[in-house]
């Protein structure tokens, strides 16, 4: 008899966030778990989240989109929730939430044409924006920096876009936080690479709170499991590295 697959992929689709709780118990030889259990298992998974903000970059949270430009203005705004507040019109979206950083920019001229242009920004810092004569100068952007508070991120242009720049846009390549847990039915926002990962590192968080004689156990295969998925994380390229001269005292 001929061996039989199922054909599927979508283990991780159908994972729900209930049965990635149960499982999280099960490592520690507990079943039947209470109400308040379960809601603090979700809890610790969204911590568990969030602190993976805190280990490099996610790149299944990258994402691009095109901000447009408005005349005398210089900061545009991208709020963490809607209930935040109205996170600034991009194309082809109505906005964006939950940026967590801006990785680059590039102004954009003759978008979604065959003209279509992009010339790119010099990310800077606090203080260097700061050190800039006149902010409000109107022309073609050439630089901006980010800033990131609790409830939104930032990104300011410098120089401030004219009239004629108001008709193009800024394309950035943005990181997104992963979103929350949600409802138990849900599926988790990690690829499948990282499912692993994420049971680990519930189990060990779990562990603290109701196994702590296993803490130590757990979080070493919670560290190497994360470890694995973060190095096949991303997409392969070619590297070329040079070494930087350095002359002391002169």
């Amino acid at each position: 008899m001929a061996n039989t697959t199922s054909g599927a992929y979508g283990f991780d689709q159908n994972l729900a966030i209930d049965d990635i709780i149960a499982e999280a118990y099960e490592r520690l030889g507990l079943v039947g778990t209470a109400g308040h259990q379960i809601r603090s298992a979700r809890r610790s998974l969204n911590i568990l989240f969030q602190e993976w903000g805190n280990r490099g970059l996610h790149f299944w949270e990258v994402g691009d989109t095109n901000i447009d430009l408005t005349e005398g203005s210089q900061t545009y705004t991208f709020f963490r929730n809607s209930s935040d507040g109205t996170s600034h019109t991009t194309v082809p979206t109505n906005g964006v939430y939950g940026i967590s950083d801006i990785m680059s920019a590039s102004y954009r001229t003759g978008y979604d044409t065959t003209d279509q242009t992009d010339l790119p920004l010099t990310k800077v810092s606090r203080d260097t924006y700061a050190a800039f004569s006149n902010k409000l100068v109107k022309g073609t952007p050439s630089q901006f920096w980010v800033q990131r508070f609790i409830d939104k991120t930032t990104v300011t242009i410098y120089p401030t876009p004219g009239s004629t720049q108001a008709s193009n846009y800024i394309n950035i390549y943005y990181v997104k936080r992963i979103q929350d847990a949600g409802a138990y039915t849900n599926a988790s926002d990690a690829p499948y690479r990282f499912i692993p990962a994420m049971i680990s590192g519930l189990t060990y968080y779990l562990a603290q709170k109701y196994a702590p004689q296993r803490v130590q156990e757990m979080k070493l295969l919670y560290e190497d499991e994360l470890a694995r998925a973060l190095q096949e994380d991303g997409s392969s390229a070619s590297a070329y590295i040079t070494p930087k001269t350095y002359y002391p005292n002169i």
